[in-house]
């Protein structure tokens, strides 16, 4: 089973025993420990003196509106904020009979919608993250909403306890917003009585993100407006599934999809099972970050990536398909062009026998230095803990960037939007990337490549912007490129497909030169597409 895109903290984990894995719930109280009441039912309780019999009371949203106002260079934007979680229902049947709506999760939401008239024919984009197991904080705080978080960048990252600017480069100024914690996530959770681990899964998670973008679009009468969705990282993947899973089950429709570091394909980022694609599609962005810790002079980065893409679309696959067959001057060959674009020592590369694992490639790369480089933004460093490690114990992109965002989120979500619920917000939640299950994809790879042709040939309208980071470790650009090349639509439709670069890594918002054009990016693709 592929892992999650995210790296998890090495700490032991605990499992809860199947009967008590139900997360509880912020808006019906508990039953007792040990207890998993069905959602609903009927619970008695037996005391020295009497017997009580009580019904839990459903669940119910609990969404919290707040009026704001953000300055946009002359404007003056106003704008309504709904944070909470809404309870989303499915249609119970047994033995073909009717039983009725049952609560099944709730998912936690903030949308941001702009006070002026016509509001339903403005755009509205869905964002999320991706994990699997992450809250849409990094997209909410980082890019597309009307805050965002002070975290500073590789080599000034800013100190606790961090802050919130006002973002006049928002989405906001073209689409209104709506950010969604999949179950687990956030202040998501299973209802009480409910099993998280039901929608730890591919199928159920694009079916639930999928039914409160329906339920949205409905509620707030949207079905005419310009839908876009974003995802980043495993959001992509989301993203994808969720065009082809929206046109066909609901007949609804987008405008477009943001692809913010793109991975539709896992088998791009598979480095087990003698899997030499990954090796490739990796080493424009070793060679990325080789440059931007100084190991090829004054070489500019464009000439650098130049060089290496060409070697990894004719004679890297071609050395490394021939194994054993490669003679010793060709082998030397290819181990000193490999060594030259990734700055580690021929000898290395050689006993890694021409194949580069992207964590031993961060251990490795600034070893004589006693540093790691990052994997989400391979310009960050940290202290290794052993000079003599096989691979870094942890992330130093992530121990950046977790404390400001998740500093930023808990004072905002209760200072400024005025939600207040006792859960622990899940940044990342550890038990949904450790249960998740590609059992759709069992024997082959988890690839939605398909489900992204599908949607696009059955909506010709639909437009497609993908972002890539050149110092994304954890979905390089350059497998990504390779996956859309491939994708089964005709000609015309490639025209539908734009995609913009950036010198950061997967969040490439946290570089501060690139925050400002992406935000300029995803504006204007937005406006061209919402073809108004």
């Amino acid at each position: 089973m592929t892992g999650p895109l995210w790296p998890l903290p090495r700490t032991r984990v605990t499992r809860m025993p199947e009967d008590s894995s139900a997360q509880p719930s912020a808006t019906t109280p508990g039953t007792g420990p040990g207890t998993a009441a069905e959602p609903g039912a009927t619970v008695t309780t037996t005391t020295d003196t009497r017997t009580v019999t009580t019904t839990p009371a459903p669940p119910e949203d609990d969404l919290v509106e707040t009026h704001h106002t953000l300055a946009v260079g002359r404007r003056r934007l106003r704008y309504t904020a709904t944070t909470g979680r809404v309870v989303l229902r499915e249609e119970v049947f047994e033995d073909s009979v009717f039983k009725g709506h049952h609560a099944k999760a709730e998912l936690s939401i903030t949308s941001y919608v702009v006070d002026t008239p016509g509001t339903t024919q403005r755009p509205v984009t869905f964002a999320f993250n991706g994990g699997p197991g992450s809250s849409s904080v990094w997209l909410h705080l980082g890019l597309l909403g009307p805050r965002r978080v002070d975290s500073g960048d590789a080599g000034s990252p800013t100190p606790p306890p961090y802050g919130l600017l006002d973002n006049p480069d928002s989405l906001l100024a073209v689409s209104d917003l709506v950010f969604i914690d999949p179950v687990s996530t956030g202040y998501s959770r299973a209802v009480e009585g409910g099993k998280a681990k039901d929608y730890h899964d591919f199928t159920a998670d694009i079916e639930s993100v999928g039914e409160l973008i329906r339920l949205w679009t409905t509620r707030h009468n949207r079905w005419l407006s310009p839908k876009f969705i974003a995802g980043e990282s495993y959001g992509t993947i989301r993203a994808a599934a969720l065009a082809e899973h929206l046109q066909a089950r609901h007949g609804l429709y987008l405008n477009g999809l943001m692809l913010i570091s793109s991975v539709l394909d896992l088998a791009t980022v598979e480095f087990e099972f003698r899997n030499d694609r990954a090796h490739v599609d990796y080493l424009p962005t070793y060679a990325a970050t080789a440059h931007h810790h100084g190991k090829h002079g004054r070489r500019s980065l464009r000439t650098v990536l130049a060089e290496a893409e060409e070697y990894a679309a004719r004679d890297y696959p071609w050395a490394l398909s021939r194994g054993s067959r490669l003679t010793a001057t060709e082998r030397a060959e290819h181990v000193a062009k490999v060594a030259a674009l990734t700055g580690l020592s021929p000898t290395y590369v050689d006993r890694a026998d021409l194949r580069i694992e992207h964590v031993r490639f961060f251990t490795e790369l600034l070893r004589d230095q006693g540093l790691a480089t990052g994997r989400l933004d391979s310009r960050f460093t940290g202290p290794l803990a052993s000079g003599n490690a096989e691979t870094w114990d942890a992330d130093p992109s992530m121990d950046a960037i977790l404390g400001p965002y998740s500093a930023a989120w808990n004072h905002y979500v209760r200072d400024e939007l005025g939600y207040r619920n006792e859960l622990p917000y899940a940044v990342f939640s550890r038990q949904a990337a450790t249960d998740w299950s590609y059992k759709e994809f069992e024997g082959k790879p988890v690839d939605v490549s398909d489900k992204l042709a599908r949607a696009m040939r059955g909506n010709p309208h639909l437009k497609v912007h993908i972002a890539y980071g050149y110092h994304d470790g954890a979905t390089p650009y350059y497998g990504a490129q390779d996956v859309v090349a491939h994708l089964q639509v005709p000609a015309a439709l490639q025209d539908n497909i734009e995609h913009a670069y950036y010198e950061a890594g997967h969040m490439m918002y946290v570089h501060e030169p690139s925050r400002l054009q992406q935000s300029r990016d995803l504006a204007d693709f937005v406006t061209r597409a919402s073809g108004r």
